[in-house]
């Protein structure tokens, strides 16, 4: 009779190119595949609404693909994963548990307590590498010291051997005797009970298959103008795969070796000028958790120190008005109206409603945060911390404090037409043209022609951005000078 193993699932919600699964199978292991709800060890960052509809329809998705290799989910729910991997382990027999790593402070910690716990005990407990390219603590620069600035990271990254080529899908998953009780995936109540997430039900395909469908259609459609498109959120000219990454459901090792194939063998010279970009990006969601590994307060606080000091304002009004997309400038708008729609939005406009929060209406970086962690389908705390502290100018290798995007003259160079605005802020449809980038700068006249009343069917502006930007620049003025007061 074959001895047996859990298989612990978490950010990994895929067969293919699993080290944890593929490892314990070639052990000769009967295979118990199990996940494990328990919010309250995620320390501070909970999954926020966005994140568990789509872990209801990725667990949905894993259990059929494992159905299909004759083997099952084992769904359970705990306050402490270590109560419940025990609970199992007596129930099923199991000698051992495999697991694939998280990076999370809070991951890091309680994964730490388990396996310590769970050897004590007699068990064999085996991790891996499943959704990074390289270890956070294999990257140092030449003073064996982590790097702060993305161009240096890349260029190491480059020199070094390329990463490991993905493990194939098991073809067969054996089965233990008997499995152990499962609950039923309505009973992890993942799923709004208002239909708040129909939108992101249209715009998504969670799942492993779905995964790899948006892997193709970068490959086919994208890839040839990505260099260009990325900046377009009027164009269909990004990769959309970054939810389906965050949980795991491919992997970047997947994404890395299959763009440089494809791309190397198949395509022409703008499409590999395009991946070569695209991989860029993986290695800057790379640098994300090479950050959080090596300074993790930064979850909560800025990287550098100077900006704990910064003279954020506290204004509740100003706020909502930003997460409901009612600034007065329509592209922070339409960004905001998407995110809430669909659960996400095009990068060159989180850049844009990012600043337009921290520097326009100098409100602290941590409430943007907090409200992409509830509202991105792709909310991952690396990446969130890091592009919230870059955009605020208070991370590594942030952009500078003093660079404030300006939301109109974005909106009319990566907008031009105001198709994407025109998509997400109805109100405005009537205008042509980058028009639909200024109303308040229009005459009655046009905004008549328009249908639209400044003030009533679409907001006048919340401040105004010339005056915003020197009051952002005075209050970074002023935390140098307490700087060098001090």
């Amino acid at each position: 009779m074959s001895s047996c193993a859990i298989v612990w699932f978490r950010q990994d919600l895929r067969l293919g190119d699993n080290p944890a699964l593929v490892d314990a199978l070639n052990r000769g292991f009967a295979v118990v595949p199990v996940y494990i709800h328990a919010p309250g060890e995620e320390g501070k960052w909970p999954p926020g609404g966005a994140t568990k509809f789509w872990l209801h329809q990725s667990l949905k998705s894993l259990d059929k693909d494992l159905h299909d290799h004759k083997s099952k989910l084992i769904l359970r729910t705990a306050g402490s994963s270590l109560d419940e991997l025990r609970k199992l382990i007596k129930e099923t027999g199991a000698t051992a548990v495999f697991w694939n790593r998280r990076y999370e402070p809070a991951a890091i910690e309680r994964d730490t307590t388990i396996k310590e716990s769970l050897t004590k005990a007699d068990i064999e407990v085996h991790s891996y590498n499943a959704s990074l390219l390289f270890e956070p603590w294999t990257i140092k620069n030449k003073s064996e010291k982590p790097f702060r600035v993305f161009t240096p990271y890349w260029r190491h990254c480059l020199s070094i051997a390329e990463p490991p080529h993905p493990v194939s899908k098991p073809e067969q998953i054996k089965a233990p005797a008997k499995f152990p009780h499962t609950i039923k995936l309505d009973e992890l109540e993942l799923e709004p009970k208002i239909k708040w997430a129909e939108g992101i039900r249209e715009a998504w395909t969670p799942g492993e298959a779905g995964a790899h469908k948006q892997l193709e259609k970068l490959l086919e459609n994208v890839l040839a103008n990505y260099g260009e498109g990325r900046n377009r959120p009027d164009q269909v000219g990004v990769s959309r795969i970054s939810p389906h990454l965050h949980f795991g459901e491919v992997s970047p090792r997947q994404i890395w070796h299959r763009v440089k194939h494809e791309v190397g063998t198949k395509r022409g010279a703008k499409a590999k000028e395009g991946a070569q970009i695209y991989l860029k990006e993986i290695v800057w969601r790379e640098f994300a958790y090479h950050l959080l590994y090596h300074f993790p307060h930064t979850e909560h606080v800025p990287l550098d120190e100077k900006f704990r000091h910064f003279p954020f304002k506290r204004d509740a009004r100003a706020l909502k008005r930003w997460q409901k997309g009612l600034t007065g400038y329509p592209l922070v708008d339409a960004g905001m109206r998407e995110l809430w729609h669909t659960g996400w939005m095009h990068n060159r406009v989180r850049m844009v409603v990012g600043s337009f929060l921290v520097k326009d209406l100098l409100l602290p970086w941590q409430a943007g945060a907090k409200w992409f962690w509830d509202t991105l389908v792709d909310a991952d705390l690396a990446s969130n911390t890091m592009g919230w502290q870059w955009v605020a100018g208070c991370g590594a290798d942030a952009a500078p404090y003093y660079r404030v995007f300006n939301p109109t003259l974005q909106g009319k160079k990566f907008d031009p037409e105001g198709d994407y605005v025109r998509r997400w802020v109805p109100e405005l449809a009537g205008l042509e043209g980058d028009k639909i980038h200024t109303p308040w700068l229009l005459s009655d006249e046009e905004l008549e022609q328009a249908g639209i009343v400044l003030g009533k069917s679409y907001p006048t502006p919340i401040v105004d951005h010339s005056v915003a930007r020197l009051r952002a620049l005075d209050a970074l003025k002023s935390i140098k000078e307490d700087t060098i007061l001090k």
